[in-house]
């Protein structure tokens, strides 16, 4: 066993709300507890941009003791600061982003990074340059249970993948739940089901497709469908659909052949309606030799089985294989992309391989896309790559 100190990633929190909460109570947890031993984390200071009284209010609701301002600009000046967690409203990401970096700090932004993939690659081009390390908070790829998917994909135990549906719906009553103000969709936040929930679907869509594959044989889509419901008080969408093709099969990329995906998401429909997952899987990989069914949430799946199709030479074979990570009571797993971040951070990386830059931006792209057939337009104002 290693004697050596654990390396210590100092964060700095960027807003105060209910997702940057959640991931302090994360991040506050003993690495050892998941069998962390290399890395470790400290919040050095917290900030909200409103006012000095939310951020007490956060800071005294987990106990912390760090420091606390009022302002991004005297957050992201914080010696004592490495790196930046920001959890603002989609619209501010590039803004807060390209603060950060600007102020020499390494980077972990929520999904999506940004609001459109012009931004993202400005961003990337920044880190690069101050070789600093960004990356999306897609927690979800760090998750032991999609490691663990993806390396049987790459086994080949279902054989040639060549189709994925994925969904992530959940089935609110729209006007009552979110009216028109809430992020979720006011436009001029950059709201809409796509950017906050659809990108769960797409990341499964590419972490299946595209990421399974070696870097060198990776190719974006070959082709995009995409429709949209947009909300008729708002005009940000409230369900969208997406048809992908890539020109490639994984894991074998058989040149003949090509690969679809389905990646769903909706607001007034459910994936999980009773909350109980009898309406099946939220997640179904399918391949020549059989299918991996990941049950929902999309996000945060905790259970998945591997059905492989039925030997006619030995028909008493198990042909199904139930598998279970589950994720402790009161955690919600996003320490393992903190623990991603800070041993990117220690081994001076500017990216991570489970999430790299170029297919960060290519997923991006694939929203631009959608957006443009669906015919959802943001305010110029968060569309800009001004600073």
């Amino acid at each position: 066993m290693s004697t050596k100190e654990p390396f210590c990633l100092r964060w700095g929190i960027m807003a105060t709300g209910k997702i940057a909460y959640t991931f302090v109570k994360d991040l506050l947890t003993n690495t050892e507890t998941r069998g962390t031993l290399d890395v470790c984390h400290i919040v050095a200071a917290v900030s909200s941009a409103s006012s000095s009284e939310k951020t007490q209010a956060f800071i005294n609701s987990l106990n912390l003791s760090c420091t606390g301002y009022n302002s991004y600009d005297q957050l992201v000046a914080d010696s004592n600061v490495d790196a930046i967690y920001i959890a603002t409203p989609h619209s501010h990401h590039f803004q807060h982003v390209m603060m950060a970096l600007q102020a020499d700090k390494h980077v972990l932004c929520e999904k999506p990074v940004t609001v459109n993939a012009h931004q993202a690659r400005i961003l990337c081009e920044e880190a690069k340059k101050r070789n600093l390390f960004l990356m999306e908070a897609m927690w979800t790829r760090y998750l032991p249970l999609s490691i663990e998917v993806l390396e049987t994909i790459r086994q080949g135990r279902i054989g040639e993948v060549l189709r994925v549906t994925a969904d992530t719906s959940f089935g609110d009553e729209v006007e009552k739940t979110w009216g028109t103000e809430h992020r979720m969709l006011n436009k001029n936040l950059a709201g809409g089901a796509l950017l906050d929930l659809g990108i769960y679907s797409l990341t499964w869509v590419f972490q299946c497709l595209y990421h399974t594959l070696p870097e060198s044989q990776r190719q974006p889509p070959c082709m995009v469908s995409a429709q949209m419901t947009l909300n008729y008080l708002t005009g940000a969408d409230e369900a969208t659909s997406i048809l992908v093709t890539f020109p490639t099969t994984t894991p074998d990329n058989i040149p003949e052949w090509k690969s679809q995906a389905i990646a769903t998401t909706n607001l007034r429909v459910s994936t999980d309606p009773d909350g109980r997952g009898t309406s099946g899987p939220a997640i179904r990989i399918q391949g020549t030799k059989g299918e991996i069914q990941v049950d929902g949430p999309s996000f945060r799946p905790e259970r998945y089985r591997v059905i492989q199709c039925r030997n006619e030479n030995n028909p008493t074979e198990e042909h199904v294989r139930e598998y279970e990570h589950h994720i402790p009571d009161g955690h919600r797993g996003m320490y393992w992309e903190a623990d991603e971040v800070a041993r990117c951070v220690r081994d001076g990386k500017l990216f991570s391989d489970t999430l790299p830059w170029n297919e960060m931006i290519v997923i991006m792209e694939l929203m631009d896309e959608a957006r443009r057939q669906g015919g959802l337009v943001y305010p110029k104002s968060i569309e800009d790559t001004h600073y």
